[in-house]
């Protein structure tokens, strides 16, 4: 399955999505090294980044944002050697991808942009999609490490190309997300049961695996996070800077970013991105009309 020493993973960034993807790995019969910002107890828990780089020559990297990106490429130079692939699975700004890529060539390693969708049950069933960008034949290298946590490696082009597809198409799951939860707020205004509304998408072309996933939550009022606000909001940001450049207006999509915005300025940037319905939200009783 393995090319030599591609059993030996290195997985950077532990939150809900690295974490699981390390579980992956481990339970396929990978070693896995592991590094995370803060402290974590896990089994091959090393003490920075170029560690990781000393024994696993494929790195997973699962940070938040293009600074830290940049900061993990930077502690492992001097580490990096032609035989390394340094994987960035983080949805962040096209300049950070850019300068990461850059910086791991100059030490003459490859580097794939592989922004994934799914989010933490898919990731615990090995059933992410990665959004590929780079040189396909470093990406043959690397797919039978990669499958073990996806269930789809699609190649979409050069380094960035993957990362902005990733962007634009979490622009169309935050906008969907707000629109289903003020469809839900006029049913329940209304006095309909939400079971009915469920019902109605199962059969309407607007209905999805999305809608399907997430009205249950809002209906319920459960917003446990998948995918966290916080992290929702920064790619609305990203395709909202990217538009700017273009000269491009997105006013259903900057219309969302107010309101998760104001979700976070609420104190719930942790929860589940969904929670921008929240605002909505009845006491029980009314909500089922008793």
């Amino acid at each position: 399955m393995f090319t030599e020493n591609q059993d030996k993973v290195g997985v950077i960034g532990l939150g809900i999505i690295g974490k699981r993807v390390a579980d992956n790995l481990r339970q396929s019969g990978c070693h896995v090294y592991v590094w995370n910002r803060s402290p974590k107890t896990e089994p091959n828990y090393l003490g920075s980044p170029a560690e990781v780089a000393d024994v696993a020559e494929v790195i997973q990297i699962f940070v938040r944002n293009g600074n830290d990106l940049v900061e993990v490429i930077d502690k492992m130079q001097g580490h990096i050697t032609a035989r390394h692939v340094i994987i960035n699975h983080a949805t962040v700004d096209p300049e950070s991808t850019r300068i990461a890529a850059e910086k791991v060539a100059e030490a003459h390693g490859a580097f794939l942009d592989a922004p994934f969708t799914g989010s933490k049950m898919a990731a615990e069933k090995g059933a992410l999609v990665y959004y590929v960008g780079g040189d396909l034949a470093v990406l043959d290298r690397v797919r039978p490490i990669l499958e073990i946590s996806a269930k789809e490696v699609l190649f979409l082009g050069e380094v960035g190309e993957a990362t902005l597809l990733k962007i634009v198409t979490n622009m169309i799951t935050a906008s969907t997300v707000e629109v289903l939860a003020e469809a839900l707020a006029l049913t329940r205004a209304n006095g309909i049961d939400p079971d009915k509304l469920k019902q109605a998408l199962e059969h309407n072309a607007c209905g999805s695996t999305l809608t399907a996933m997430k009205l249950p939550s809002l209906i319920e009022g459960d917003y446990e996070a998948h995918f966290s606000l916080d992290n929702m909001f920064k790619d609305a940001q990203f395709a909202i800077d990217l538009a700017k450049a273009q000269d491009l207006e997105l006013p259903a999509l900057t219309t969302t970013a107010n309101v998760m915005f104001n979700s976070i300025q609420n104190g719930d940037g942790g929860d589940d991105f969904s929670v921008i319905g929240k605002r909505f939200d009845l006491p029980r009783h009314q909500s089922e009309g008793e």
